[in-house]
């Protein structure tokens, strides 16, 4: 089946212009063997109503779509709009923003960012443990204080020292492997290192900065600082993996998003997270590796924009 998919965007989008192809397609990769699973009784014995184009399931009769229990779930749009978008995300290097979308795929501005926020959804791999040789920093998003208006610089309680203004990310990364980051909601010392046991297996070999909060990691890890003050690379110590991890991240934010909120931050992180992991994949291999992972992730607008818990 491989070999019959497509490998480039507009070999993509000739491939899912056919609704019946789609459906097949994420069928093949949702269920064993395409064949359909009730969602409801898990029951294996249904049948194709080909007019309406979804199943009915024998042994409970309810029906359902390929769609049920997807970050597809009750879209109006068609799923040859949705894995044109999907295959868009997730080999555009520096992300791509909702207008770009919502100009390619014909759809409204407002159902574009929707829909990317719920492939981001999608690119979430939850907690995974690193081990090995692994760096560990963070680092602060947010807009230069520089280029702020002293009005909202007061607001946000902009000073010349730690930019409170900005959001924390710490992030872990393996030597020449995965990479796991996550906001944080405050950087002192118990959360960040909080974070770095939950991700990297104990024993591992870590490598940070000079920073403080890191003193005390050697009771669990082979702890090794680098000085920045000082020098970026001694021998085999150093956290240049990472920062070309945040340096991606910061370019895609700046370059293409220009202006993340805060309380969605953590969405953009896993969006680039992704990206990074599957670096050595094919635009095809990152593009199956995002199919396989929409089932039971769904968000509503609602829950987005902050008006439902």
């Amino acid at each position: 089946m491989t070999n019959q998919l497509p490998k480039t965007l507009m070999e993509a989008v000739k491939y899912f212009a056919d609704p019946e192809t789609c459906i097949q397609f994420v069928a093949s990769l949702r269920w064993a063997d395409g064949e359909a699973v009730c969602p409801f009784c898990q029951s294996k014995e249904n049948y194709f109503l080909k007019t309406r184009k979804i199943w009915k399931c024998k042994a409970c009769r309810k029906q359902f779509s390929v769609k049920y229990n997807t970050i597809f779930e009750d879209s109006p749009l068609g799923l040859d709009k949705w894995l044109t978008g999907i295959w868009m995300i997730a080999n555009c290097k520096n992300g791509i923003s909702s207008y770009e979308i919502h100009r390619a795929l014909g759809i409204t501005q407002k159902s574009a960012w929707f829909m990317l926020h719920r492939i981001r959804l999608a690119m979430s791999v939850g907690s995974i443990e690193l081990s090995g040789e692994v760096e560990a920093d963070e680092t602060f998003i947010g807009g230069d204080a520089k280029n702020m208006h002293h009005k909202a610089k007061k607001r946000r309680n902009v000073t010349a020292g730690r930019p409170k203004h900005k959001v924390a990310v710490m992030g872990v990364v393996e030597r020449k492997g995965r990479v796991k980051a996550g906001v944080m909601k405050t950087v002192r010392i118990n959360s960040l290192v909080s974070f770095l046991h939950d991700h990297v297996e104990k024993g591992s070999k870590v490598y940070t900065d000079e920073a403080r909060h890191y003193e005390n990691i050697y009771h669990s890890y082979v702890h090794e600082v680098v000085n920045h003050s000082m020098e970026y690379v001694r021998d085999n110590v150093h956290t240049n993996s990472l920062e070309n991890y945040w340096s991606l991240l910061k370019r895609t934010i700046k370059g293409t998003y220009v202006s993340v909120a805060p309380e969605h931050l953590q969405a953009y992180v896993e969006e680039q997270s992704f990206r990074y992991n599957e670096r050595k994949g094919t635009d095809l291999t990152r593009f199956l590796e995002m199919i396989k992972s929409i089932s039971g992730k769904r968000i509503t607008y609602s829950q987005l924009i902050g008006c439902e818990i």
